[in-house]
């Protein structure tokens, strides 16, 4: 198992080179930082300077090459539109997005895996079919009217829950802070986690019923039933048991693609993550920030993608016994 994971982290670093350097590639060439920074009234002198200090007076694999060895030390730079380190900016929106992210993830497994297997076995009651038509508008409403529709039900029309904001925090630790501790925080997390996580849970949902009802027609739970085993014993320890590799691919993308596209929910809802620090970066062309996200999403995916090949050997034994059998053979 150690060397499988060292095997996966030495093959992540040419992809987060390769990132990294269209990240920086992409950007490098947008607006002028340097405009925006001094504003409209400077001098060339101080156009120069700027220039200098910023390093956009070398050759771009030489600002690449400094890019990547900071990035390593985890340093990003500094922010163009605030004048301050982004790896602070990181970590001060980190914690939002990813307090965001974990909770419409749970959400979604949390009613949707329940969903798909009630639809896969009583597939003909009124509330499975009412719950694919539900699925069916998760999976065709936009996010971003997802969140409109919210706000103006929950908060413009009943004014239950706020519309935007993270409302009151706890600090814990020297840059880590949380919603979970207060009820404004709660509160304020509940619509944007469900914006979030609605077509995560409906995607989910049908992946389920369609993998378990693909199960369930296999011989091997007719051999099953042959046995006399109980019928919640062959839908949950046998058809259930082998549906969860492909979702547990599914949900370890959707996972990583939650934390990558927040960025529509939290400029819904305002929501102080790294999301919307990404958009207000883009239009004033702030490198640092835009590189050192795009980065930092690869990353994410990286160690997301490590950890579904880690639990697909504790779903799947017949991975462990390949696996064994081939190190027998060396």
């Amino acid at each position: 198992m150690p060397a499988f994971i060292l095997s996966r982290l030495l093959q992540a670093i040419p992809v987060l080179l390769v990132v990294g350097f269209i990240a920086y590639a992409m950007f490098a060439f947008v607006g002028d930082p340097v405009q925006i920074m001094l504003g409209q009234d400077y001098t060339e002198v101080q156009r120069q300077a700027l220039i200098h200090d910023l390093g956009l007076d070398q050759p771009f694999f030489v600002q690449y090459a400094k890019f990547m060895w900071r990035a390593v030390q985890g340093e990003f730079g500094i922010s163009y539109r605030l004048a301050r380190p982004v790896s602070g900016l990181i970590a001060e929106r980190l914690p939002a997005t990813l307090e965001l992210s974990v909770t419409a993830t749970v959400l979604s497994l949390a009613v949707g895996l329940p969903m798909g297997v009630y639809t896969a076995v009583y597939r003909r009651s009124w509330l499975a079919r009412g719950f694919m038509v539900f699925s069916l508008a998760g999976i065709s409403l936009p996010t971003f009217l997802t969140g409109i529709l919210l706000i103006l039900c929950f908060s413009v029309g009943l004014g239950w829950l706020p519309s935007f904001g993270r409302g009151e925090v706890v600090h814990i630790g020297a840059w880590w802070t949380t919603g979970f501790l207060t009820l404004s925080g709660i509160k304020a997390l509940i619509l944007p986690a469900i914006t979030l996580g609605l077509f995560q849970m409906t995607l989910i949902m049908r992946l389920v019923r369609a993998e378990m009802l693909e199960v369930l027609r296999t011989d091997y739970i007719k051999f099953a039933r042959a046995r006399g085993l109980t019928d919640r014993s062959i839908k949950f320890g046998h058809a259930l048991r082998n549906t969860m590799v492909p979702v547990i691919t599914i949900v370890g993308l959707q996972l990583g693609m939650i934390v990558a596209f927040s960025l529509v929910t939290e400029t819904v809802f305002q929501w102080p993550g790294m999301g919307l620090l990404f958009i207000q970066s883009v239009g004033v062309a702030d490198i640092p920030v835009m590189s050192a996200y795009l980065l930092l999403i690869a990353v994410v995916f990286v160690v997301i993608n490590l950890v579904v090949d880690l639990l697909y050997y504790a779903v799947d034994p017949r991975l462990r016994i390949e696996r064994s059998s081939a190190q027998a053979g060396r």
